[in-house]
């Protein structure tokens, strides 16, 4: 059952690597330069905190409407209630006519036309997409207690992440898959059950986590913990 795990978690790995590579090729760095146009309604970083717009950080593959102590338009609610997700796709048709995506947004910015522009500013804000899971998770979302509970198993936690860290890397870096080091395993543990139960839509994601019992997610919560110690 290990081998066939690993053999699972390989792939998917993977087949994230180039996903997030598809998704997000911009240059970050062009990026920032383009993203001086939003700064002064939305912030990123540390810092962040509500503008005339909610901060960015965080924003890829989580749902539209999600900054808890923002005041959304109602336009952009139903929008999140219909299913709406900020992916690089969903993004990079927004940026370019956001009143076009969602007719009464009170976001006045008229968008990006250039392609060019609206790539690489997706790329920087991926840049800020990593963090505590729980942040990116759909809200009324939770676990059972007792699943919380488990205690991971540090040394198969490690075994099953050797294939994890072909993406997401050990030191902690986001280089555009987020990085997972240091992670409260309460976040950690949510947010893989959330991707089982399709509560958050990465297809990859979901397949790994398809095939991963409670105590597996427990001891992979257990050890990428241990690495921000």
């Amino acid at each position: 059952m290990k081998h066939s795990l690993k053999f699972s978690l390989s792939v998917a790995a993977s087949m994230l690597a180039m996903g997030a590579a598809a998704e997000i090729p911009g240059d970050p760095e062009r990026g920032q330069q383009v993203y001086k146009k939003c700064s002064s309604c939305h912030m990123v970083g540390p810092e962040a905190r509500n503008r005339v717009g909610p901060p960015l950080n965080n924003i890829l593959s989580a749902r539209a409407g999600a900054v808890a102590d923002f005041r959304y338009s109602k336009a952009l609610k139903a929008a999140a209630d219909d299913g709406l997700h900020w992916t690089a796709e969903t993004l990079d048709t927004f940026l370019e006519a956001p009143k076009a995506v969602i007719p009464k947004t009170k976001m006045s910015f008229r968008g990006l036309k250039s392609k060019e522009d609206r790539i690489d500013l997706i790329a920087y804000l991926a840049t800020f997409s990593g963090g505590s899971m729980a942040a990116q998770v759909d809200e009324g979302f939770s676990v059972p207690s007792e699943i919380l509970a488990l205690e991971g198993d540090l040394e198969y936690g490690e075994y099953l992440a050797s294939e994890c860290k072909t993406c997401h890397q050990s030191d902690g870096d986001n280089d555009g898959i987020p990085g997972i080091v240091g992670w409260e395993t309460g976040d950690f543990v949510t947010a893989m059950h959330a991707y089982k139960e399709k509560h958050r839509e990465n297809p990859v994601m979901q397949m790994v986590t398809g095939r991963l019992a409670d105590d597996e997610i427990a001891a992979l919560a257990a050890y990428f913990k241990s690495l921000g110690n």
